[in-house]
């Protein structure tokens, strides 16, 4: 999943990087660090609005599909569904928001972009386990569609359901890093190819208004 260059940087024990994507996977999920300064900036406040404001069905992978990956095709997807949102953000940026606009989506970028490398150095203590990686079966997967068939209002709304789709996945990306603390010799899959059909490095988490804080720092 990485370069041998960027495996240069990674460092520190198994558990110890576990534990840190557990803290970034719980920082991530609250829908307080994005999904809610959106919906107040877009003016999506109302119950009406906020009840439409749902993830749509098999953007992102549920978490019983998670669950059903081995260790190293779950990190894969993980991975692959991230670097998906990153773009999905920058479309977001780009149509609906000025970048002065949402602070949240920047720090948001930046703490996906940390997630991903602690991942890369997860992938690379596991690479000598026999388990394989099955590959992602192909899906319309969570792509922000802003196209200009939609209205101002229909964007907003379409940005929305993604950022819910968004923080539930990183909520069950999380459960299942909490399975990994709790029985660590533990096989994630549980029932190969069922997962998707149903449907470190220098890592510092941000928050809005306050310096990085190092949490859990893995020393290059």
């Amino acid at each position: 999943m990485s370069t041998a260059a960027a495996m240069r940087g990674c460092s520190g024990p198994y558990q110890q990087l576990l534990s840190q994507l557990q803290r970034q996977t719980n920082l991530t999920e609250d829908t307080s660090s994005l999904l809610e300064p959106y919906i107040q900036h877009q003016d999506l406040k109302t119950p009406i609005l906020r009840g439409s404001c749902t993830e749509h069905p098999g953007a992102f992978p549920s978490k019983d599909a998670l669950r059903g990956l081995s260790k190293r095709s779950f990190l894969w997807t993980v991975n692959a569904t991230l670097g998906r949102v990153l773009k999905g953000l920058v479309t977001l940026q780009k149509q609906l928001l000025k970048p002065q606009d949402l602070e949240e989506l920047e720090t948001a970028k930046r703490n996906i972009q940390g997630i991903r490398n602690n991942i890369h150095c997860m992938s690379w203590l596991l690479n000598g386990s026999s388990e394989t990686v099955e590959p992602m079966p192909t899906g319309p997967g969570p792509w922000l569609q802003l196209t200009s068939a939609l209205d101002v209002f229909q964007a907003k709304l379409e940005g929305c359901r993604f950022l819910r789709g968004y923080h539930r996945f990183m909520g069950s990306v999380g459960w299942v890093f909490r399975e990994w603390g709790e029985s660590p010799s533990r096989s994630r899959r549980h029932s190969p190819r069922r997962a998707l059909h149903k449907g470190v490095l220098k890592t510092r988490i941000f928050r809005r208004g306050k310096r990085p804080v190092p949490r859990g720092h893995l020393p290059w």
